[in-house]
């Protein structure tokens, strides 16, 4: 990596990435932590959403740029200015061929992103599968056709819905096009069959589909349980359901698409010159917070399994709080959720482990008592044992060099509740109930 000489002029960068949303806000926290560990760097940024322009040539003596590619007007004005390039196309339709050297692109893993949002609503107890996404968007109909693999795979049924016109392009009049689009997505939400879980393209749409679901009068999460994706915090508590989210690591992939560029810049080839954006984890708010199962004994085995995620368990004492024998939860445990209950206790613990480990900076032995193991020897057998890597280089790998800093609050720390599918269980309803007027 470069390191600036001292009294030369800073580069100017421009940053032609929007500030509106999570995706390029978090990119740019990436860009500016490389910049001021690398740099300095002087960086041109207009605040605004995807409607970016270059700066006056005239005026400004660019050395590089970073720039979200919107249309191919847009990318034949960036490739003109002659200078080294990392974009990132909106299409992802195709790769941007590169038509010299001093080019490198961000791109986004909508398949890891489905697979994920597809994985948790399947231990959401979902057996019913829907898709609502955008409308001549490539990345969105990537996204449709990985769920829709992942569930019909598993002979799961899944449903689509592509929304023409949506605010996401900053379209004008976008309500009053959302107004006339709206009844046909309330309507094909209504036909779904309930339970079903619904993934949407980002969270914008996510937003959409849950105003529709309102509209419709179709509760969520007792009937639609809906996860988005870039886990945008004020998009997702803007609704009046709070919205889970796939995370995305934004922050560590515009620090390497800023260290690819001052690679570029310095004239050095580069054999990867494309960035991923790798999704981390499920940010798990209202809108997927239940678990649907029809055996009553098993939903509440799974409701305390994880309010107590972060306590020691054994299943004798599972079974003591149920009033069940162990045989008898032993028996009834693996057909409904598809792993012993031992296995789902461990899965438990690992996922608050990780989400810990992700997003705190609490040191190993500390996150090892937070996460249910009991000590650190313990957690460090079981997860290097499950997971094939130690829980240091878990972290070091998922936060890189871009994350010295981290909250300590995790909005995925959330423990789901586990509602039964039928009403009718009384002994089990009451603690789901309370569980929609607190959170609602």
């Amino acid at each position: 990596m470069r390191r600036q000489r001292r009294g030369s002029p800073a580069p100017e960068i421009a940053l032609l990435l929007e500030t509106s949303t999570e995706y390029g806000r978090g990119l740019l926290r990436g860009i500016l932590r490389y910049s001021r560990l690398h740099g300095p760097w002087s960086l041109y940024v207009a605040p605004g959403h995807l409607d970016q322009t270059l700066p006056d040539l005239k005026l400004w003596n660019g050395s590089g740029l970073i720039a979200r590619v919107r249309s191919p007007q847009m990318e034949r004005m960036i490739r003109a200015t002659q200078l080294p390039i990392v974009a990132s196309s909106l299409s992802e339709s195709r790769p941007l061929e590169p038509p010299r050297r001093g080019f490198g692109e961000i791109r986004t893993n909508s398949e890891a992103i489905a697979r994920m949002a597809a994985t948790h609503l399947l231990e959401a107890g979902m057996r019913s599968f829907a898709f609502c996404g955008f409308a001549g968007c490539h990345w969105s109909e990537v996204r449709e056709e990985a769920l829709m693999r992942f569930a019909t795979s598993r002979g799961f049924p899944c449903s689509t819905h592509r929304i023409a016109l949506a605010n996401w392009m900053g379209l004008p009049f976008w309500i009053q096009r959302w107004q006339k689009e709206q009844p046909s997505t309330a309507q094909w939400l209504k036909s779904l069959p309930k339970p079903v879980g619904l993934m949407a393209c980002n969270d914008v749409c996510g937003h959409e589909v849950l105003q529709a679901c309102t509209s419709a009068g179709i509760r969520v999460p007792e009937e639609v349980v809906v996860v988005g994706v870039d886990n945008d915090e004020m998009m997702c508590g803007l609704s009046h359901i709070p919205l889970s989210s796939v995370a995305l690591d934004l922050e560590k992939a515009g620090y390497e698409a800023a260290s690819l560029l001052d690679t570029l810049m310095a004239g050095r080839p580069d054999g990867q010159g494309v960035v991923w954006v790798e999704p981390t984890h499920v940010a798990v708010r209202r809108s997927s917070d239940v678990i649907v199962q029809e055996d009553p004994v098993v939903a509440g085995a799974l409701n305390f399994i994880r309010e107590h995620a972060k306590e020691p368990i054994s299943v004798d004492i599972i079974c003591d709080e149920l009033r069940v024998s162990r045989r008898t939860l032993e028996r009834r445990f693996p057909p409904a959720v598809g792993r012993s209950i031992l296995s789902e206790i461990m899965r438990c613990h690992l996922q608050r482990a990780k989400l810990l480990l992700l997003e705190t900076d609490m040191p190993n032995y500390k996150v090892a008592i937070e996460s249910g193991f009991g000590s650190l020897k313990s957690f460090n057998r079981n997860f290097t044992r499950l997971e094939g890597i130690t829980p240091q280089k878990f972290r070091q790998n998922l936060k890189g060099a871009t994350t010295q800093e981290a909250s300590s609050k995790s909005p995925g720390l959330t423990a789901p509740r586990v509602a039964p599918r039928k009403p009718t269980v009384s002994e089990f309803a009451p603690a789901f109930t309370r569980s929609v007027a607190g959170d609602s």
